[in-house]
């Protein structure tokens, strides 16, 4: 692991996260470059000292800027991954073709599995960008509270200890706590996977089934999302953990879950298009239910609950039934 000093950070996406995120380093930086693809973003953040479009009301300190130039990242030696997962491969192409200095330390930030080849998003970073340290921060991080400096931990995944102890070093400050792992595949399918469980949460508050079988979703959906992680590669702890069961509650239940929203909208009746056209921002669990059915299904795991969403999503069963069906599955035990 190179010991170039991470001075300062390129983050791509001018998102809610980003923007947190790059508030959150920049007392602990020289110099934090956020690069978007709209102009008009990157001109408001430069002229304002603000991002109105994803995160209003959240001042940025005078050594962040933003750009619509890939270019510049690779003068950085951090460079975090921000961007919608569907738009991870080709934005790790270019900035493989930017001549990104391979001592520069690549962290994923975004949670999902890509469609049909299932890879989780640092291994994609790692087919196009095959010299350069990766690592993942994952955890129940929602923007609106990390820019509003609200107690936060989160963990930071990476097989290599310095790496690991450098980065966390760098992402612990009064209010963010970051402890490690190295445990990739596990972070990262929590990460994931959890985004389906956050709908289903909201269709049963849309539905109105009350505290308890929403508690009772929950927690059958971290056994769920267990049995398929720790099919897929991760170990059982790392769900029991901030990236599992941590994020799991977070997105379930918090206001800010963009995930649960759509699921609510969708409990009230509304269509998927009306439930997430009012966002204004990607709710990641939508496509990704997609992906990670698929996976389940290759794998072979029994995942019912996924089962339940992608039908509401993508095969038009009304929420009333595909719940109903959920709850009145064969009885079993409870370890099964």
């Amino acid at each position: 692991m190179p010991d170039r000093p991470l001075s300062s950070a390129a983050i791509l996406g001018t998102g809610s996260f980003g923007t947190a995120l790059a508030r959150l380093l920049a007392p602990r930086l020289n110099e934090v470059v956020m690069i978007g693809r709209d102009p008009a973003v990157a001109e408001s953040i430069n002229a304002t000292r603000h991002n109105s479009r994803y995160l209003a009301g959240v001042e940025l300190p005078e050594n962040i800027s933003a750009s619509t130039s890939l270019a510049e990242a690779a003068r950085h030696p951090l460079v975090l991954f921000c961007v919608p997962t569907a738009a991870t491969r080709d934005s790790a192409g270019a900035l493989a073709a930017s001549s990104l200095p391979v001592d520069s330390v690549v962290l994923s930030c975004a949670k999902g599995i890509e469609r049909n080849t299932g890879e989780r998003m640092s291994e994609i970073l790692r087919e196009k960008l095959p010299a350069n340290p990766v690592a993942v921060l994952s955890g129940p991080n929602h923007a609106e509270e990390i820019a509003a400096c609200l107690a936060t931990c989160a963990v930071i995944g990476t097989e290599d200890d310095l790496l690991a102890k450098r980065l966390q070093e760098l992402f612990t400050t009064p209010y963010f706590r970051s402890y490690t792992s190295d445990d990739v595949a596990g972070i990262e399918y929590g990460g994931a996977i959890k985004n389906v469980y956050a709908i289903a949460a909201g269709i049963a508050a849309g539905l109105r089934l009350g505290d308890n079988a929403i508690a009772a979703l929950v927690t059958r959906a971290l056994a769920e999302m267990t049995r398929l992680g720790t099919v897929l590669g991760g170990r059982v702890e790392t769900f029991a953990g901030l990236s599992g069961v941590g994020d799991l509650i977070a997105t379930c239940f918090s206001k800010h879950s963009r995930n649960n929203r759509v699921g609510l909208a969708l409990g009230q009746g509304k269509t998927l298009e009306e439930a997430t056209s009012s966002l204004g921002m990607v709710a990641e669990g939508v496509p990704n239910t997609l992906s990670i059915h698929e996976t389940a299904q290759r794998a072979g795991v029994r995942t019912p609950i996924i089962d339940a969403v992608h039908a509401i999503l993508y095969r038009d069963m009304p929420a009333a039934r595909a719940l109903h069906e959920l709850l009145n599955r064969d009885p079993r035990p409870e370890n099964d």
